[in-house]
């Protein structure tokens, strides 16, 4: 904050919103966009890994597997967002909790006591004593695993149907070359899919971008969960009294969302279009014209 905001109710005009928009909790306001851009770098790959693994146990020669990415692509797909969103960080902190519970503590006092879950002090996720960012931390940590569970299974079904779409006859050449199943899929599959995939990852990107605001329901102190406690009205009982602003902020969370989708559509056009290069598609059809 600057020097001469000691005593902002001294200051009026533009000294005085100078002096507000530096404030601290505008600082953790300006921070919370920064926690949303590391949610979308964390959560994109790991939900692509989660969308990967699902994809090609789908595709598995071996039964248990095959049901086991069918089941995991068909669950998450047919449950509502906001309940996985809910659930994953729950159970992922309540059964850490319990594994730690039975090496950490004494005694055969039951975790399920009624309607509460009850653990020992040591098996606490995180430790009472630990300082304040390793509860922030950890909270993000079970969001990105929520993200990356349930944008990971659209991500497997797409992948898969991107898979299915490479011609056939690919595959069989590369067979007949005298390459195993594993070579197939590494050299020729996985390569020419990305072509298929991209239409369908570029959407699930975009859902991602907007389902960013879910961070507030997880408890993660994010751009939506600041802009309602710094737009709300404020008496004179604060430090910078002021009526309802929630629309400014809200507002400007609206351009930084624009912002994004804008800046993701264009990179996501030069990527479509360098992948399409040399391929049997219509893209690579079209620059194949354009350059005849």
């Amino acid at each position: 904050m600057l020097s001469q905001c000691s005593d902002p109710a001294a200051l009026e005009g533009v000294p005085w919103l100078m002096c507000y928009l530096t404030s601290g909790k505008h600082m953790l306001f300006y921070a919370s966009f920064g926690t949303v851009l590391l949610l979308l770098a964390i959560t994109a790959p790991v939900a692509l890994l989660f969308g990967f693994g699902g994809a090609m146990a789908s595709r598995s020669r071996i039964l248990p597997l095959r049901w086991l990415g069918r089941l995991y692509t068909s669950m998450v797909r047919g449950v509502p967002d906001i309940i996985f969103f809910l659930f994953v960080p729950i159970a992922l902190d309540q059964g850490l909790e319990w594994l730690r519970h039975q090496y950490l503590c004494d005694g055969d006092a039951p975790v399920r006591q009624g309607n509460d879950f009850v653990v020992c002090a040591a098996a606490k996720l995180p430790l009472s004593t630990s300082p304040q960012w390793i509860h922030e931390a950890y909270g993000f940590a079970l969001a990105v695993v929520a993200f990356a569970v349930v944008f990971g299974a659209f991500a497997a079904n797409v992948l898969y149907g991107a898979m299915q779409a490479v011609p056939r006859a690919q595959l069989e050449t590369a067979e007949a070359y005298g390459m195993n199943a594993r070579q197939v899929s590494r050299r020729v599959l996985i390569p020419q899919m990305w072509t298929y995939a991209i239409p369908g990852l570029s959407n699930l990107w975009m859902i991602l971008i907007k389902a960013t605001p879910l961070l507030f329901l997880l408890g993660v102190e994010d751009i939506v969960y600041w802009a309602r406690e710094l737009g709300g009205a404020k008496t004179s009982a604060f430090t910078y009294p002021h009526p309802d602003w929630r629309i400014y902020y809200f507002l400007a969370i609206l351009v930084f969302y624009l912002l994004m989708t804008w800046i993701s559509e264009t990179v996501i056009a030069r990527l479509t279009r360098r992948l399409s290069a040399g391929q049997a598609t219509m893209g690579g059809e079209a620059m194949r014209k354009e350059a005849a």
